[in-house]
């Protein structure tokens, strides 16, 4: 930087030194000191510290050159608002940056830094921060005091998690943590008042973080991460939702209570394992764009979607219609209703025909529950996440119209018969119970196309599955199953998805590369020694030709 560049405001002008009369348009001791400096886009290595002579710069600006490292002396510049040294080759910020207590935007985007001044809560005044792009593992717990602060950019890191404290961020209304590794997202969070956008993509998500106070989240970006399924609870407080992006995860199913969403405009599934969509979809009359592209749909036509969202939803709307129950038949909800019922949702039986007691830590689940039913005809049951041990009774009463049931996260230690009546059963979740084996008399589910064991204690593979010709899904990772039979396996003509992840097998049977039908087969995390994981990682379409490579001639 040319040296009277810095003395700008210090040096009279060269026409001083000359003895000319000033016109009033040439006082130049009456001129205002330097606020802006831009000097972005050189080849600057260095800045000079005499960047302290310009005491009254408001911002400055030198994005895109090659510096390593900035002056200390920019601690003194104590009306600088806007710092932007984005895009350099900075290692690390100068502790004299925490004393200007007029920054109100900080920019250091696309540098090597790997850590942040511990003191940076400091800066009361700041507005926004970007530090994306960098290499931090972590964030300073100080961030707490960033109250002011309404645009947070922390993408494109090396963050495994988020600290609790940002929830003391009051005013934040964008937080950026695209491409990082984050696992979940502290529920602390969720008591951030202010947030309107939220960008959690390219992570490694497993379930959508909870809401409960982020009434003003407008936009909710989670697309490619490992997220499973969307917990109806989370869904409820999402009240003011415009856009949800969740294409390229893993989830299978869409809960009917979507359509809470009434404020939604953009609608990203793209990408998933979604085999059927709630026609209620259709209801959601803000609903401009949806996307569900790459998802197994077995409801929908190939061509319908490729004919645009709102022929799209006309369909979905169509078949509310012939789906649905005359309206007019519905029992009124009065001040008749039971006390005991109001713990029931009622709208939630009558138009989604769902009936839900979950998350409610219940030993039994309440007659008043089932009692709410009345005539109306429930497809779903969701009783998970409660200290049930056995299958409620009263669950066979609704079996002429329940498609779906949910007793997942439960203390479940045996199947009874009672279940095995539901004829017509499509999905069955009865994952992270303590089961050891299924009943013979299971075979009677002739249309059950997804079972979900994960995470209970069955030792061997449970053999009725064998004779469930339906199947599609069959989820039972995280046991202590030792063996499979593949001749038994290769019937099960429509089976799509095997996850046998984390189990005992010690060994896998070439035959089971016959089952050709088999779109994803998941065998990681057991103690088998061949195929080995890098044959694993090449997909299942690899490991089944593979296994058949293996089988004896």
């Amino acid at each position: 930087v040319p040296e009277h560049v810095w003395r700008i405001n210090v040096d009279p002008p060269e026409e001083a030194q000359q003895s000319l009369s000033f016109g009033a348009a040439d006082r130049w001791w009456e001129q205002t000191d330097l606020t802006k400096l831009i000097l972005a886009s050189n080849k600057l290595q260095g800045l000079s510290e005499d960047v302290k002579l310009l005491p009254a710069l408001s911002t400055l600006d030198v994005h895109d050159n090659q510096l390593t490292s900035l002056p200390s002396a920019l601690g003194q510049l104590e009306n600088l608002q806007k710092l932007d040294v984005s895009h350099n080759q900075l290692r690390s910020l100068p502790e004299e940056l925490l004393q200007l207590p007029r920054l109100r935007s900080l920019l250091v985007q696309h540098n090597q830094l790997s850590q942040l001044p511990e003191g940076l809560g400091q800066l009361l005044s700041l507005e926004e921060l970007d530090v994306s792009n960098n290499q931090l593992t972590a964030i300073p717990s100080s961030f707490a005091l960033l109250v002011n602060l309404v645009r947070l950019n922390l993408a494109c890191n090396q963050l495994k998690e988020l600290p609790a404290d940002l929830s003391a961020m009051k005013s934040l209304r964008q937080l950026d943590c695209t491409k990082n590794y984050l696992e979940t997202v502290p529920p602390k969070l969720a008591t951030m008042a202010s947030l309107e956008q939220l960008y959690l993509r390219k992570n490694k998500l497993r379930s959508l973080p909870e809401f409960p106070s982020c009434k003003l989240l407008k936009e909710l970006h989670a697309g490619e991460n490992q997220i499973e399924m969307l917990d109806a609870e989370n869904l409820k407080q999402l009240s003011s939702l415009c856009v949800l992006e969740l294409r390229d995860n893993k989830i299978k199913a869409v809960p009917e209570e979507i359509t809470v969403l009434q404020k939604l405009e953009r609608l990203d599934l793209a990408n998933n394992d979604i085999s059927r969509l709630p026609y209620t979809l259709g209801n959601l009359p803000q609903l401009k764009f949806l996307a569900l592209e790459g998802n197994p749909l077995r409801t929908i036509r190939r061509d319908l979607l490729q004919k645009g969202t709102q022929e799209l939803l006309k369909y979905l709307r169509s078949k509310i219609q012939d789906d649905g129950p005359d309206p007019n038949e519905e029992s009124p909800v009065t001040a008749m209703t039971l006390p005991s019922q109001s713990k029931v949702n009622i709208h939630a039986i009558t138009t989604l025909k769902l009936l839900e007691y979950s998350d409610k830590q219940a030993a039994e689940i309440p007659e008043a529950v089932f009692d709410a039913v009345g005539s109306n005809a429930v497809t779903t049951v969701n009783f998970s996440k409660n200290q049930l041990r056995e299958i409620p009774p009263r669950l066979v009463e609704l079996k002429d119209s329940v498609c779906d049931v949910s007793l997942g996260f439960n203390k479940i230690s045996s199947i009874s018969s009672e279940l095995c009546l539901l004829h017509k059963l499509t999905h069955l979740d009865l994952r992270n119970n303590v089961l050891t084996a299924l009943p013979e008399e299971m075979e009677a589910l002739k249309k059950l196309h997804t079972i979900n064991l994960a995470f209970n204690r069955f030792k061997v593979f449970p053999s009725v599955l064998y004779h469930l010709p339906a199947l599609e899904t069959i989820l039972l990772s995280n046991n202590q199953v030792g063996s499979i039979d593949p001749v038994q396996l290769k019937g099960l003509d429509k089976l799509g998805t095997l996850d046998l992840q984390n189990n005992d097998l010690l060994q896998v049977p070439p035959e089971l590369g016959n089952c050709e039908n088999l779109r994803s087969l998941l065998l990681e995390g057991n103690p088998f020694r061949t195929p080995r994981a890098a044959v694993l990682a090449k997909g299942t379409a690899a490991l089944l030709e593979y296994l058949r490579s293996r089988i004896p001639s």
